[in-house]
């Protein structure tokens, strides 16, 4: 007899499904925590006028969630570790659907970024799971398609979400917007009681070792993330000496994280990252690429939706619709290569990928007031395609090579590096934006459009282009590993 709700018990009950069953539960969680990340920014206009807030104070609605986030990713291996994956998921579900409940019902711009906050902590820890389970509880001729399968159903959500918010928001208001998730934390609270271990990574009970949280790193890596992203919008706001302060704080902070994380392995303790990992070239490389990648696609996802409303004067509902073809091509890119990840060089599908992603940024500064509407869906789709190709390719890339142990802390590693990058993205394109708005002459604030307003939002553009040419040098370094690890892939 298995011990009720562990793997073992529930891999009796189901058979070979259980993975897949498993995998789709969290597939769901995971839709959920990236709509609420992304789908807000269609109504960041909206809500700035309801509450009479700036452009610099309005891109907190974003910046919070993704500093929220990015934090709250490295102590996955240890909740997991100390709860089991069942109860670890199960609150990040309750967080979620809370948090969506409370940001629609608030009245106060700072209750919006509570609710902003507690969703980026939960859907922070939600992130590394299905990397980690992909990686554990399936072999390597299955990783490709089970990649494929939940990288389809992910970007589902956030290529319908805008779509379908852009259609509330104008019905509606802003608001709608946090009430999306409901459902989906709904479903996947109902199918994890049923389908997800109560046993920790590795089969395993949890409370194993009864392993203690590491805080000394975890509040370094909130204060430099801080510190890093007040000191870029102070750098814009002209407060030099303070931004000059909190930037090198953050770069202390890096290196006080790197010394503490070290002397706690040293101590035979489990530090919040272990540093091991960074001696894996691919996974060294593919953690780089990770964040200036982060940079490119949450900077762009938090630009594209003010550029088309502010920029070209379209609707929250013209938005929607011109992101959606894009993102049902993303998702039938992410279908048709992860299923060739497993067998071809992952770090070719990446290079590929981040170079048409660098092409649709550049060729963003041909668009003007008078350009068809085909065109942008055809740069947006050009541009999905390019993340089609990296984002089932480098986790797999990064990580096959990593022994087991290793893998929860991997997964952990470089999603918080790759939203650390997206945090710092959204950051540098909201600072980037309002000086060079400020250079050719002209503000958000004005109802009409212009010439030189597109001209700054082009030079954003051009940064990302460049951002994304740059991680091709690292993208290359990610080689497939001469000898497979051929370890037990056991959740």
């Amino acid at each position: 007899m298995h011990a009720p709700g562990s793997l073992a018990d529930l891999q009796s009950r189901y058979g070979t499904r259980h993975r897949w069953l498993m995998l789709t539960t969290v597939m769901i969680g995971s839709m959920a925590a990236i709509m609420s990340s992304t789908i807000m920014n269609v109504g960041i206009p909206g809500l700035s006028l309801h509450f009479g807030i700036g452009q610099e104070q309005a891109q907190w609605v974003s910046s919070s969630f993704m500093v929220a986030m990015t934090v709250s990713m490295l102590t996955t291996p240890w909740l997991l570790a100390r709860f089991g994956y069942r109860t670890t998921y199960y609150g990040c579900m309750w967080l979620l659907m809370t948090a969506g409940i409370g940001g629609g019902l608030a009245t106060d711009y700072n209750w919006v970024l509570v609710a902003r906050v507690s969703e980026g902590l939960a859907a922070g820890v939600v992130q590394p799971i299905p990397a980690i389970i992909i990686l554990r509880a399936f072999d390597n001729a299955e990783q490709g398609r089970a990649n494929s399968f939940f990288g389809m159903g992910v970007v589902l959500a956030p290529a319908i979400g805008p779509s379908i918010g852009g259609i509330l928001v104008d019905w509606m208001s802003w608001r709608s917007l946090f009430f999306m998730v409901i459902p989906f934390c709904l479903a996947s609270l109902w199918m994890a009681k049923r389908y997800v271990p109560v046993t920790a990574p590795g089969g395993v009970s949890a409370n194993h070792g009864k392993p203690t949280l590491d805080v000394g790193g975890l509040t370094l890596a909130t204060v430099g993330t801080l510190c890093l992203l007040n000191g870029l919008v102070l750098l814009h706001s002209g407060q030099w000496v303070t931004s000059a302060w909190l930037i090198a704080g953050a770069l202390l902070c890096i290196a006080s994280f790197i010394g503490w994380q070290r002397l706690q392995a040293q101590r035979g303790g489990l530090p919040l990252m272990n540093l091991t990992l960074f001696s894996h070239r691919p996974f060294a490389m593919g953690t780089l690429v990770a964040f200036i990648y982060g940079i490119a696609m949450f900077g762009s996802t938090y630009l594209i939706p003010v550029y088309l409303q502010l920029g070209l004067g379209l609707s929250p509902s013209h938005v929607g619709t011109l992101m959606l073809p894009s993102g049902l091509l993303l998702a039938l890119t992410i279908a048709v290569v992860g299923r060739y990840a497993s067998t071809h060089p992952t770090h070719l599908f990446v290079s590929f990928g981040l170079s048409l992603l660098a092409l649709s940024f550049a060729l963003m500064v041909l668009v003007n007031l008078q350009t068809a509407l085909w065109v942008l869906v055809a740069l947006a789709i050009l541009g999905r395609i390019g993340l089609g190709f990296i984002l089932p390719s480098l986790n797999m890339g990064a990580m096959r090579s990593l022994h087991a142990s290793l893998i929860p802390q991997g997964a952990s590693a470089i999603n918080f590096l790759r939203m650390l990058g997206g945090a710092a993205g959204v950051s540098l394109c909201g600072i980037l934006l309002e000086w060079r708005l400020a250079v050719h002459g002209d503000t958000l604030g004005n109802t009409a459009t212009s010439a030189a307003r597109l001209a700054a939002f082009d030079d954003v553009f051009l940064m990302l282009a460049a951002v994304c040419a740059f991680a091709l040098i690292a993208a290359w370094q990610i080689r497939e590993p001469r000898v497979q690890r051929h370890d037990d892939t056991a959740p």
